[in-house]
């Protein structure tokens, strides 16, 4: 591994007196390979931008280690906190933080400045035509868009060959089409580059279109780093498993199959077969569980016994999502394609077809 951290934990001072210490990261361990990109995903305040801020070294470690290739960058044990700058660490931030008094090229050559003049009137060249922009090279920041902006912010970090990038919510200020476009136009650059990045983000699409490896963070724990696919069908919890996409939980019950055929998930949809992965009955009391239920899991079928009326409907381009209501009372989510266009209040035929079930114990219910 590149970058690695074991156990990191970051502590804050309460503002208010007497209000002590509290943890804004817990015990954090994940790794990032050479060329790899990583990106920390999760609500306002689970930690994510305190840990990016404690890899590039502005935030001391109150436990755990950040090594870096064969250097140690912080160690709470020994006290060792090398200084932000000696880290060889590029950072691009939300606000772009480009100097409105320089160039285009200049903004670029701020972080090469030490090197000879062609070489660095080279190098400048070289990030300017990676992101796009040599024909702006003598243009001033505000002349430029927001997402051309963000490309030379970049080009900027890139500049001195960091050893690793950081990212925080770099694209936070755009409009969602732009950010998933800049978003793929960066993946293809850090991998074009071979650079080893950790990006911050609250958006998923984000996250999905930039990540090898994506964490999901929540009250300052990491409750799984995996890739994209992983963390949709296979959630180690059950705050990644609703944080991920969208789904329900509805009650099942795990139960043996009839005549030696393994276990099955008795749901208000029907039984769910396909069970392989899924705990035996045992390992809930009396079987008794809930299924998560994604609305990609709930197809539109008018032949169906099962029967659901429509509560709501977002139209999505291509589809809507509807919220149906089944007539025992749960509720399920459905992606269904926009020319079936049904009304609200209207009953439709559903069927589950779920390629992977994922269970969790049963939460009592509130109140």
């Amino acid at each position: 591994m590149l970058l690695a951290l074991d156990q990191v934990s970051i502590r804050y001072t309460a503002a208010h007196p007497g209000g002590g210490e509290r943890a804004a990261v817990d015990a954090v361990s994940f790794g990032l390979a050479q060329g790899e990109i990583g990106v920390l995903i999760g609500p306002s305040g689970c930690g994510k931008t305190s840990l990016l801020r404690a890899v590039a070294g502005l935030e001391p470690l109150a436990g755990g280690r950040i090594t870096l290739g064969d250097e140690v960058l912080g160690d709470a044990a020994t006290g060792r906190h090398l200084a932000p700058e000696a880290r060889r660490i590029g950072m691009v931030f939300q606000d772009y933080a480009l100097f409105p008094h320089l160039t285009v090229a200049q903004n670029v050559a701020f972080g090469v400045a030490e090197l000879p003049r062609a070489r660095r009137d080279e190098r400048v060249a070289e990030l300017l035509d990676l992101v796009g922009l040599a024909a702006a090279a003598k243009r001033a920041p505000h002349q430029l868009s927001g997402g051309q902006q963000q490309r030379i912010a970049l080009a900027r970090a890139l500049a001195p060959s960091p050893r690793l990038l950081l990212l925080d919510e770099p694209f936070s200020s755009l409009d969602v089409d732009l950010r998933e476009r800049l978003a793929q136009e960066l993946r293809a650059i850090l991998k074009q580059t071979g650079t080893t990045a950790l990006f911050v983000t609250h958006d998923q699409l984000e996250a999905f279109a930039l990540g090898d490896t994506i964490g999901v963070m929540h009250r300052g724990r990491l409750e799984q780093w995996d890739q994209a696919y992983q963390l949709y069908h296979r959630p180690a919890t059950r705050f990644v498993a609703d944080f991920i996409g969208h789904g329900v939980f509805t009650p099942a019950r795990i139960v043996e199959g009839d005549h030696g055929g393994g276990p099955q998930v008795r749901t208000p949809l029907g039984d769910l077969r396909d069970v392989g992965e899924c705990p035996m009955p045992a390992a809930y009391p009396d079987g008794e569980c809930e299924v998560l239920l994604r609305a990609d899991d709930i197809v539109h079928d008018d032949a169906s016994p099962v029967k659901a009326r429509i509560e709501r409907k977002a139209f999505r381009g291509s589809e809507f999502l509807y919220t149906l209501q089944l007539a025992s009372g749960e509720r399920v989510l459905a992606h269904v394609p926009s020319h079936h266009d049904h009304q609200l209040g209207e009953w439709i035929g559903i069927r589950a077809e779920v390629d992977h079930v994922v269970t969790f114990p049963r939460q009592p219910a509130p109140g």
